[in-house]
């Protein structure tokens, strides 16, 4: 039986490659093309391990050409695209660099899509009649909370940084192919993801960095922004059934079950390195100080996954202490 030919986009980062680990070590029948332009959020080091069932292409989503070859190359039966810019300090300094990406790229790749699979609206050609375009999002879309409630599919967008607002710009893109040409999409919105193989810049590799190193442990404002925190393999198993089951045109919000303030993050993970390896002068908590808060910090994520849970029979199979740990363990030997 010949193998159905994905493409993956952005899978030497965190989150895709982590997807691509957990989805070729349980799918044998799929070959994934990831294509990825190896900014500073990837690492072909990420990809180590990988089976023979995955083609590395460097490239850039916003190149028409490259990604219209690829297509016809492979005859792709579907997407799930992970690549964007994603780091909201970024998107304040450089907001151009995520308008491109996250929005354009977005295009491009949607439109090749339509155009490789479609005769035109609502008419999928006959061998691509079942081909999906899987489009990663994130929570921070739909703005902030108070101290209750929660974010659902039908929450109002209210994007508040350059990034946000771009992420929204992509999903509404999504949107407008699935109703003006009937297109296959689907749209996840995550959570805050934590785990293995995460960029440097993030919360909690920050965390572990500086607390193996001695150096000062940096806390946005007073600490106390809530954060939903969902392991990033559980995030996978969540894109996965969405990818195979779930309904045409639909969104599904992803989360956690997890919410934490930032001084509790960085608690839980003092806590564990003072019990696996302790400092030789107090404990990991000294490290911990207050810096000036980002311009348009959001105070509070919360993701009500009930439509993912009911709809697919999904739910997270790791506690945050659980996650943590591994996550720990992981960069204790990256690190070490």
């Amino acid at each position: 039986m010949s193998k159905k030919s994905i493409l993956v986009t952005g899978a030497a980062g965190f989150i895709g490659s982590n997807f691509i680990h957990y989805f070729l070590s349980k799918y044998s029948e799929y070959h994934i093309v990831n294509l990825d332009a190896l900014t500073y959020a990837g690492d072909m080091n990420n990809l180590e391990g990988i089976s023979d069932n995955h083609t590395f292409t460097k490239g850039d989503i916003c190149d028409e050409a490259l990604v219209k070859e690829l297509f016809e190359t492979y005859k792709f039966s579907g997407v799930i695209h992970f690549a964007a810019e994603s780091h909201v300090d970024n998107s304040i300094l450089g907001p151009g660099e995520f308008v491109r990406t996250n929005v354009n790229g977005t295009f491009n790749l949607l439109d090749t899509a339509r155009k490789f699979w479609m005769n035109g609206p609502f008419d999928h050609k006959e061998d691509y009649k079942n081909a999906r375009f899987h489009h990663i999002s994130t929570d921070e879309v739909y703005g902030t909370l108070g101290e209750t409630g929660y974010f659902t599919e039908t929450t109002p967008y209210a994007p508040n940084s350059p990034y946000s607002a771009s992420k929204a710009s992509s999903d509404m893109l999504v949107r407008s192919y699935f109703h003006t040409y009937g297109m296959n999409v689907v749209t996840t919105n995550c959570s805050n993801n934590y785990g293995p193989r995460q960029h440097n810049e993030k919360l909690i590799p920050t965390i572990l960095r500086k607390a193996l190193a001695g150096e000062n442990i940096p806390i946005y404002g007073d600490g106390k922004n809530i954060r939903d925190w969902l392991f990033v393999f559980d995030h996978c198993s969540a894109i996965d059934e969405v990818f195979h089951n779930g309904r045409l045109g639909e969104t599904y919000n992803v989360g956690g079950d997890e919410e934490k303030t930032n001084l509790q993050v960085v608690d839980v993970i003092c806590t564990r390195l003072d019990d696996i390896r302790p400092r030789k002068n107090g404990s990991y908590k000294d490290l911990i100080t207050f810096v000036k808060d980002r311009p348009g910090h959001d105070r509070r994520y919360a993701i009500d996954a009930t439509k993912l849970k009911t709809e697919l029979d999904w739910k997270p199979s790791v506690t945050f202490e659980e996650g943590i740990d591994q996550t720990i363990n992981w960069y204790l030997g990256k690190l070490s």
